[in-house]
Protein backbone atom coordinates (compact mmCIF):
# COMPACT_ATOMS: atom_id res chain seq x y z
CA UNK A 1 0.00 0.00 0.00
CA UNK A 2 0.99 3.18 -0.58
CA UNK A 3 1.28 6.15 1.73
CA UNK A 4 -1.51 8.41 -0.46
CA UNK A 5 -3.73 5.17 0.12
CA UNK A 6 -2.86 4.62 3.83
CA UNK A 7 -5.79 5.73 6.51
CA UNK A 8 -4.42 9.22 7.66
CA UNK A 9 -5.91 7.85 11.37
CA UNK A 10 -3.96 4.57 11.35
CA UNK A 11 -1.31 4.44 13.69
CA UNK A 12 2.10 5.11 12.68
CA UNK A 13 4.62 2.32 11.36
CA UNK A 14 7.77 3.86 13.03
CA UNK A 15 8.13 6.50 16.09
CA UNK A 16 10.91 8.20 16.24
CA UNK A 17 11.91 10.05 19.65
CA UNK A 18 14.53 12.29 20.26
CA UNK A 19 15.70 13.90 23.62
CA UNK A 20 16.34 17.26 23.43
CA UNK A 21 18.00 20.29 26.08
CA UNK A 22 18.60 23.26 25.15
CA UNK A 23 18.68 21.62 21.13
CA UNK A 24 16.61 24.51 19.60
CA UNK A 25 19.40 25.80 16.76
CA UNK A 26 19.23 21.81 15.60
CA UNK A 27 15.16 21.38 15.71
CA UNK A 28 14.64 22.54 12.53
CA UNK A 29 16.76 21.06 10.37
CA UNK A 30 16.57 17.51 11.96
CA UNK A 31 12.88 17.63 11.80
CA UNK A 32 12.40 17.89 8.25
CA UNK A 33 15.32 15.53 7.46
CA UNK A 34 13.62 12.62 9.44
CA UNK A 35 10.29 13.06 7.78
CA UNK A 36 12.01 13.36 4.29
CA UNK A 37 13.98 10.30 5.10
CA UNK A 38 10.65 8.59 6.07
CA UNK A 39 8.55 9.69 3.37
CA UNK A 40 11.35 8.39 0.79
CA UNK A 41 11.33 4.94 2.87
CA UNK A 42 7.38 5.00 2.22
CA UNK A 43 7.16 4.86 6.23
CA UNK A 44 4.55 6.74 8.18
CA UNK A 45 6.22 7.93 11.34
CA UNK A 46 5.41 9.74 14.08
CA UNK A 47 8.70 12.11 15.47
CA UNK A 48 8.27 12.74 19.53
CA UNK A 49 10.70 15.14 20.73
CA UNK A 50 11.21 14.64 24.43
CA UNK A 51 12.38 18.24 26.28
CA UNK A 52 13.45 18.44 29.84
CA UNK A 53 12.04 22.38 29.76
CA UNK A 54 15.32 23.56 28.11
CA UNK A 55 13.24 27.48 27.85
CA UNK A 56 15.76 28.11 24.83
CA UNK A 57 12.54 28.15 21.77
CA UNK A 58 12.43 24.57 21.43
CA UNK A 59 8.66 24.88 22.42
CA UNK A 60 8.08 27.54 19.50
CA UNK A 61 10.54 26.08 16.92
CA UNK A 62 8.46 22.28 17.39
CA UNK A 63 5.05 24.66 16.81
CA UNK A 64 6.05 25.88 13.63
CA UNK A 65 7.27 22.63 12.15
CA UNK A 66 3.99 21.41 13.69
CA UNK A 67 1.98 24.30 11.23
CA UNK A 68 4.02 22.73 8.03
CA UNK A 69 1.95 19.83 8.77
CA UNK A 70 5.33 17.64 9.51
CA UNK A 71 4.59 14.67 11.86
CA UNK A 72 5.99 16.14 15.05
CA UNK A 73 4.94 16.79 18.80
CA UNK A 74 6.41 17.78 21.71
CA UNK A 75 6.51 16.42 25.60
CA UNK A 76 8.19 18.86 27.60
CA UNK A 77 8.97 17.48 30.97
CA UNK A 78 9.08 19.68 34.28
CA UNK A 79 9.79 17.00 37.20
CA UNK A 80 12.40 14.69 35.38
CA UNK A 81 15.40 15.44 34.33
CA UNK A 82 17.93 12.91 31.86
CA UNK A 83 18.65 11.83 28.53
CA UNK A 84 17.91 8.29 29.15
CA UNK A 85 14.70 8.59 31.30
CA UNK A 86 13.56 11.27 28.45
CA UNK A 87 13.97 8.19 25.60
CA UNK A 88 11.93 6.06 28.07
CA UNK A 89 9.13 8.57 28.72
CA UNK A 90 8.89 9.21 24.77
CA UNK A 91 8.76 5.20 23.74
CA UNK A 92 6.42 5.08 26.10
CA UNK A 93 4.09 7.79 24.65
CA UNK A 94 4.98 6.24 21.35
CA UNK A 95 2.18 4.24 18.64
CA UNK A 96 4.79 3.06 16.53
CA UNK A 97 5.47 -0.83 16.01
CA UNK A 98 8.93 0.02 15.90
CA UNK A 99 10.70 2.56 18.16
CA UNK A 100 13.92 4.91 16.80
CA UNK A 101 15.85 6.53 19.12
CA UNK A 102 18.41 8.87 17.81
CA UNK A 103 20.21 12.54 19.18
CA UNK A 104 19.27 16.18 18.42
CA UNK A 105 22.53 17.46 17.49
CA UNK A 106 22.64 16.12 13.65
CA UNK A 107 25.11 13.61 14.79
CA UNK A 108 22.99 10.73 13.44
CA UNK A 109 21.63 10.41 9.55
CA UNK A 110 18.13 10.18 9.81
CA UNK A 111 18.64 9.35 5.97
CA UNK A 112 19.66 5.11 7.84
CA UNK A 113 16.23 4.83 9.81
CA UNK A 114 15.35 2.77 6.91
CA UNK A 115 18.27 0.26 7.18
CA UNK A 116 17.95 0.66 10.98
CA UNK A 117 13.70 -0.59 10.24
CA UNK A 118 14.71 -3.59 7.83
CA UNK A 119 16.23 -5.74 9.94
CA UNK A 120 13.86 -5.85 12.30
CA UNK A 121 10.82 -6.41 10.08
CA UNK A 122 12.31 -9.28 8.61
CA UNK A 123 13.43 -11.21 11.61
CA UNK A 124 16.50 -10.91 10.87
CA UNK A 125 17.14 -8.83 14.27
CA UNK A 126 15.49 -7.76 17.74
CA UNK A 127 17.46 -4.56 17.68
CA UNK A 128 19.58 -2.79 15.46
CA UNK A 129 22.28 0.28 15.43
CA UNK A 130 23.69 2.73 14.07
CA UNK A 131 27.33 2.10 14.34
CA UNK A 132 30.95 4.18 14.06
CA UNK A 133 32.94 0.96 14.89
CA UNK A 134 31.90 -1.67 11.42
CA UNK A 135 32.88 -1.89 8.00
CA UNK A 136 31.75 1.26 6.18
CA UNK A 137 31.29 3.57 9.08
CA UNK A 138 32.71 6.55 9.49
CA UNK A 139 33.40 10.09 11.96
CA UNK A 140 34.42 13.08 11.58
CA UNK A 141 37.69 13.98 11.24
CA UNK A 142 36.92 16.74 14.16
CA UNK A 143 36.43 13.85 16.39
CA UNK A 144 39.38 14.33 18.69
CA UNK A 145 41.61 11.63 20.32
CA UNK A 146 40.17 12.38 23.83
CA UNK A 147 36.12 11.58 22.33
CA UNK A 148 37.48 8.71 20.34
CA UNK A 149 39.66 7.20 23.53
CA UNK A 150 36.54 7.90 25.79
CA UNK A 151 34.22 5.89 23.38
CA UNK A 152 36.75 2.98 22.88
CA UNK A 153 37.47 2.63 26.56
CA UNK A 154 33.42 3.03 27.66
CA UNK A 155 33.18 0.46 24.66
CA UNK A 156 35.81 -2.43 26.04
CA UNK A 157 33.96 -1.35 29.87
CA UNK A 158 31.08 -2.70 28.32
CA UNK A 159 32.38 -5.82 26.39
CA UNK A 160 31.20 -8.29 29.77
CA UNK A 161 27.75 -7.32 29.08
CA UNK A 162 27.74 -7.32 25.38
CA UNK A 163 28.97 -8.78 22.32
CA UNK A 164 28.03 -5.89 19.78
CA UNK A 165 30.89 -3.47 18.53
CA UNK A 166 29.11 -0.23 19.84
CA UNK A 167 26.59 -0.32 22.94
CA UNK A 168 27.59 3.47 23.15
CA UNK A 169 25.35 4.47 20.20
CA UNK A 170 22.31 6.66 20.83
CA UNK A 171 21.16 5.70 17.39
CA UNK A 172 19.27 2.61 17.56
CA UNK A 173 15.96 0.80 17.33
CA UNK A 174 13.87 -2.17 18.79
CA UNK A 175 10.76 -3.69 17.92
CA UNK A 176 7.55 -2.10 20.46
CA UNK A 177 6.55 -5.74 22.12
CA UNK A 178 10.29 -6.10 22.76
CA UNK A 179 10.54 -3.70 24.83
CA UNK A 180 7.21 -3.34 26.48
CA UNK A 181 8.53 -7.17 27.39
CA UNK A 182 11.89 -5.51 29.29
CA UNK A 183 11.96 -5.77 32.70
CA UNK A 184 13.63 -3.59 35.94
CA UNK A 185 14.48 -0.46 33.38
CA UNK A 186 16.59 1.85 35.71
CA UNK A 187 19.24 3.61 33.47
CA UNK A 188 21.24 6.34 35.17
CA UNK A 189 22.94 8.72 32.62
CA UNK A 190 22.77 8.92 29.35
CA UNK A 191 23.77 5.17 28.08
CA UNK A 192 19.73 4.27 27.46
CA UNK A 193 21.20 1.62 24.39
CA UNK A 194 23.44 -0.34 26.54
CA UNK A 195 20.52 -0.42 29.14
CA UNK A 196 17.85 -1.88 26.60
CA UNK A 197 20.15 -4.26 24.93
CA UNK A 198 20.72 -5.84 28.04
CA UNK A 199 17.26 -5.61 29.77
CA UNK A 200 15.44 -6.46 26.24
CA UNK A 201 17.96 -9.49 26.35
CA UNK A 202 18.26 -8.79 22.27
CA UNK A 203 19.90 -12.07 20.85
CA UNK A 204 20.15 -11.05 17.28
CA UNK A 205 21.40 -7.45 16.79
CA UNK A 206 22.54 -5.69 13.62
CA UNK A 207 24.63 -3.01 13.63
CA UNK A 208 24.10 -0.33 10.37
CA UNK A 209 27.16 1.33 9.37
CA UNK A 210 26.36 5.51 9.72
CA UNK A 211 28.93 8.41 9.32
CA UNK A 212 28.69 10.03 12.65
CA UNK A 213 29.06 14.09 12.25
CA UNK A 214 30.09 16.30 14.90
CA UNK A 215 27.88 18.52 16.38
CA UNK A 216 26.42 21.72 13.93
CA UNK A 217 24.61 23.78 17.05
CA UNK A 218 24.31 23.76 20.71
CA UNK A 219 26.81 22.29 23.38
CA UNK A 220 27.79 18.61 24.20
CA UNK A 221 26.45 17.22 27.45
CA UNK A 222 29.18 14.62 28.05
CA UNK A 223 31.58 15.47 31.28
CA UNK A 224 32.72 13.87 34.28
CA UNK A 225 29.58 13.55 36.09
CA UNK A 226 28.16 11.91 33.09
CA UNK A 227 31.09 9.55 33.05
CA UNK A 228 30.93 8.61 36.68
CA UNK A 229 27.43 8.05 35.64
CA UNK A 230 28.41 5.85 33.32
CA UNK A 231 30.40 3.44 35.74
CA UNK A 232 27.73 3.45 37.93
CA UNK A 233 25.16 2.31 35.11
CA UNK A 234 27.88 -0.93 34.53
CA UNK A 235 27.80 -1.73 37.94
CA UNK A 236 24.32 -1.81 37.94
CA UNK A 237 23.31 -4.00 34.71
CA UNK A 238 26.68 -5.93 35.95
CA UNK A 239 24.63 -6.58 39.04
CA UNK A 240 21.53 -7.21 37.30
CA UNK A 241 22.98 -9.53 34.22
CA UNK A 242 25.63 -11.61 36.78
CA UNK A 243 24.35 -11.01 40.11
CA UNK A 244 26.83 -13.14 41.97
CA UNK A 245 29.67 -11.43 40.08
CA UNK A 246 28.63 -8.39 40.81
CA UNK A 247 28.66 -9.46 44.42
CA UNK A 248 32.25 -11.30 44.56
CA UNK A 249 33.48 -7.39 43.34
CA UNK A 250 31.82 -5.76 45.60
CA UNK A 251 33.10 -8.41 48.27
CA UNK A 252 36.70 -8.13 47.20
CA UNK A 253 36.92 -4.32 46.79
CA UNK A 254 35.20 -3.75 50.33
CA UNK A 255 37.82 -6.47 51.42
CA UNK A 256 40.36 -4.21 50.01
CA UNK A 257 39.03 -1.30 51.71
CA UNK A 258 39.98 -3.77 54.87
CA UNK A 259 43.19 -4.56 54.49
CA UNK A 260 44.08 -0.80 54.76
CA UNK A 261 41.75 -0.25 58.22
CA UNK A 262 43.36 -3.40 59.66
CA UNK A 263 46.77 -2.02 59.17
CA UNK A 264 46.30 1.55 59.86
CA UNK A 265 44.18 0.56 63.24
CA UNK A 266 47.07 -2.05 64.03
CA UNK A 267 49.99 0.64 63.36
CA UNK A 268 47.95 3.40 65.70
CA UNK A 269 47.48 1.10 68.46
CA UNK A 270 51.09 -0.12 68.15
CA UNK A 271 52.29 3.74 68.82
CA UNK A 272 49.74 4.07 71.61
CA UNK A 273 50.49 0.88 73.53
CA UNK A 274 53.36 -0.76 72.08
CA UNK A 275 51.14 -4.17 72.56
CA UNK A 276 51.55 -6.28 69.41
CA UNK A 277 48.99 -9.07 70.17
CA UNK A 278 46.19 -7.24 71.72
CA UNK A 279 46.60 -4.31 69.00
CA UNK A 280 46.40 -7.16 66.54
CA UNK A 281 43.22 -8.71 67.85
CA UNK A 282 41.59 -5.32 67.95
CA UNK A 283 42.91 -4.57 64.36
CA UNK A 284 41.23 -7.82 62.99
CA UNK A 285 38.02 -6.98 64.74
CA UNK A 286 37.54 -3.27 63.61
CA UNK A 287 38.59 -4.45 60.00
CA UNK A 288 36.06 -7.22 60.20
CA UNK A 289 33.48 -4.70 61.83
CA UNK A 290 34.34 -2.29 59.01
CA UNK A 291 33.54 -4.95 56.19
CA UNK A 292 30.60 -6.10 58.35
CA UNK A 293 29.40 -2.58 57.94
CA UNK A 294 30.03 -2.20 54.16
CA UNK A 295 29.33 -5.42 53.19
CA UNK A 296 25.74 -5.24 54.52
CA UNK A 297 24.82 -1.54 52.92
CA UNK A 298 26.90 -2.02 49.34
CA UNK A 299 27.13 -6.02 48.52
CA UNK A 300 24.62 -7.30 50.39
CA UNK A 301 22.13 -4.26 50.62
CA UNK A 302 18.89 -6.55 50.49
CA UNK A 303 19.93 -7.17 54.40
CA UNK A 304 19.32 -3.90 55.79
CA UNK A 305 16.47 -4.94 57.05
CA UNK A 306 17.31 -7.90 59.23
CA UNK A 307 18.32 -7.73 62.83
CA UNK A 308 22.43 -6.34 62.32
CA UNK A 309 23.47 -7.94 65.68
CA UNK A 310 22.67 -11.39 64.54
CA UNK A 311 24.59 -10.36 61.14
CA UNK A 312 27.44 -9.03 62.56
CA UNK A 313 27.68 -12.00 65.06
CA UNK A 314 27.46 -14.81 61.76
CA UNK A 315 29.49 -12.17 60.06
CA UNK A 316 32.34 -12.44 62.59
CA UNK A 317 32.38 -16.45 62.88
CA UNK A 318 32.29 -16.88 58.97
CA UNK A 319 35.11 -14.56 58.88
CA UNK A 320 37.05 -17.07 61.31
CA UNK A 321 36.39 -19.99 59.69
CA UNK A 322 37.62 -18.18 55.93
CA UNK A 323 40.71 -17.56 58.21
CA UNK A 324 40.92 -20.91 59.10
CA UNK A 325 40.21 -22.00 55.37
CA UNK A 326 42.79 -19.52 54.56
CA UNK A 327 45.48 -21.26 56.99
CA UNK A 328 44.86 -24.90 56.17
CA UNK A 329 44.83 -24.40 52.14
CA UNK A 330 48.23 -22.50 52.62
CA UNK A 331 49.84 -24.58 55.09
CA UNK A 332 49.00 -27.48 52.71
CA UNK A 333 50.47 -26.44 49.94
CA UNK A 334 53.80 -25.13 51.29
CA UNK A 335 54.60 -28.89 52.48
CA UNK A 336 54.26 -29.83 48.88
CA UNK A 337 57.15 -27.87 48.11
CA UNK A 338 59.37 -27.14 51.22
CA UNK A 339 62.31 -24.78 50.81
CA UNK A 340 61.15 -22.46 48.16
CA UNK A 341 60.54 -19.04 48.75
CA UNK A 342 58.19 -18.63 45.81
CA UNK A 343 56.20 -21.51 46.48
CA UNK A 344 55.21 -20.02 49.94
CA UNK A 345 54.12 -16.92 48.30
CA UNK A 346 52.43 -18.47 45.81
CA UNK A 347 50.82 -21.14 48.66
CA UNK A 348 49.67 -18.10 50.96
CA UNK A 349 48.52 -15.99 47.54
CA UNK A 350 46.10 -19.26 47.12
CA UNK A 351 44.94 -19.77 50.84
CA UNK A 352 44.01 -15.58 50.59
CA UNK A 353 42.07 -16.64 47.25
CA UNK A 354 40.38 -19.56 48.72
CA UNK A 355 39.83 -17.90 52.25
CA UNK A 356 37.99 -15.16 50.25
CA UNK A 357 36.16 -17.20 48.69
CA UNK A 358 34.64 -19.29 51.35
CA UNK A 359 34.10 -15.72 53.30
CA UNK A 360 31.98 -14.56 50.57
CA UNK A 361 30.17 -17.70 50.28
CA UNK A 362 28.69 -18.09 53.78
CA UNK A 363 28.42 -14.25 53.62
CA UNK A 364 26.02 -15.02 50.27
CA UNK A 365 24.14 -17.48 51.80
CA UNK A 366 24.60 -17.85 55.85
CA UNK A 367 25.22 -14.05 56.84
CA UNK A 368 23.16 -11.57 54.17
CA UNK A 369 20.90 -14.54 52.27
CA UNK A 370 18.35 -12.89 50.12
CA UNK A 371 14.75 -13.66 50.36
CA UNK A 372 12.84 -14.76 47.47
CA UNK A 373 11.44 -11.56 45.66
CA UNK A 374 8.50 -11.38 42.90
CA UNK A 375 9.53 -10.89 39.40
CA UNK A 376 9.36 -7.32 38.20
CA UNK A 377 7.00 -5.46 36.02
CA UNK A 378 7.36 -5.00 32.56
CA UNK A 379 8.02 -1.75 30.81
CA UNK A 380 4.37 -1.70 29.85
CA UNK A 381 3.46 -1.79 33.65
CA UNK A 382 6.29 0.65 34.62
CA UNK A 383 4.87 3.24 33.06
CA UNK A 384 2.05 3.67 34.75
CA UNK A 385 3.80 3.08 38.20
CA UNK A 386 5.14 6.88 37.94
Amino acid sequence: MSGNDRDPCAPPAVSVVVPTYREADNIPMLVPRIHQALVGADLPAEIILVDDDSRDGTVEAVAALAARQLPVRLEVRTAERGLSSAVLHGFRQARGEFLVCMDADLSHPPEKIAELIAPLHSGEADFTIGSRYVAGASTDASWGLFRWLNSKVATLLARPLVRVKDPMSGFFALRRDRFEAAAELSPIGYKIGLELLVKTGARKTVEVPIHFADRVAGESKLNLSEQLKYLAHLQRLLHYQRRRLSRLLRFCCVGGTGVVVDLLTLNVLLVLTGHFRVSRAVAILVAMTWNFVLNRRYTFGHARGGGWLAQYLRFVATCLLGGLINWWVSSLLVTCRPGSVLWVQASALAGIVCGTLSNFLFANYLVFPEPPTSASPPASQAKHQG
